[in-house]
């Protein structure tokens, strides 16, 4: 009897564990994989790019933008329907390329070791820089920074997850000082050179081109002190797109030859 009921008992065990195995490969499995055949069957390019005065934005009734022009060059290039969306949350947009809501993350990335590890980038596309944007010194100003090593002790912000944050907490280890780093959850670089306009915050470091075109509307913010250096910014790619990748890089390359 006792024999019995533990082969019932291991049975039941056997089927319960076949059971949550098959249950948890149901909703655990890894997306399918989803490269330039499958994008092309399915005739739909997903694009995901953040709004701004630089990348995409509406005036009037016209969408305009970098980023904007660049998709319909592909979708024209390509012959597949690009979709575009918009986020501004850059580790959003990771999570949503590795489970293919998205299929490029049309945004100017730096070209990183550190970002390497996590997608592929297609050819350079732009250049640029991160610079501290601050108000501009009134006389006898003592919170003016002149250059990096004054940023020793000061807060700094930044948009949450920003590609910048690499670099700060570099240069924290470049002046032996802390520098340091408040990420803001939901805020654009240009919402934060509002605030620092509104002397709501003192120091944001933000996307050069984002932080020049904004000097216009706020003349009394200062963007000369650079916080990188020149980056060779580009698009980002599923790892496992490699067919997708090398299509970019010959569209790219095509329209922005070097």
């Amino acid at each position: 009897m006792k024999k019995r009921t533990l082969i019932v008992s291991l049975g039941i065990m056997l089927f319960s564990g076949i059971a949550f195995f098959f249950a948890y490969f149901r909703f655990h499995r890894p997306p399918a994989l989803r490269d330039f055949t499958e994008i092309h069957k399915s005739g739909v390019l997903n694009v995901v790019t953040s709004y701004n005065s630089i990348d995409y934005y509406i005036s009037g009734d016209t969408i305009n933008g970098l980023q904007y022009d660049w998709c319909k060059y592909i979708e024209k290039r390509s012959d597949l329907k690009v979709n575009i969306f918009l986020e501004n949350n850059l580790e959003i947009c990771i999570q949503k390329l590795e489970n293919n809501t998205y299929d490029i993350i049309a945004l100017s990335i730096p070209i990183t070791n550190e970002n390497r590890k996590i997608v592929n980038f297609t050819v350079p596309i732009t250049q640029n820089k991160q610079v501290l944007v601050q108000r501009k010194p009134a006389e006898n100003d003592t919170h003016f920074i002149a250059n990096q090593i004054q940023l020793a002790h000061k807060t700094v912000y930044v948009s949450q997850h920003s590609p910048v944050i690499l670099r700060l907490k570099n240069l924290s280890e470049e002046i032996a000082e802390p520098v340091y780093i408040k990420e803001v959850p939901e805020y654009t670089d240009e919402q934060l050179i509002y605030m620092v306009s509104g002397s709501s915050i003192d120091y944001a470091v933000v996307d050069k081109q984002i932080a020049l075109q904004n000097s216009k509307l706020f003349p009394n913010i200062d963007t000369q002190t650079d916080i990188s250096f020149t980056q060779l910014q580009a698009w980002a790619v599923r790892k496992n797109s490699p067919i997708l990748l090398d299509s970019l890089n010959v569209w790219i390359s095509e329209k922005n030859p070097k």
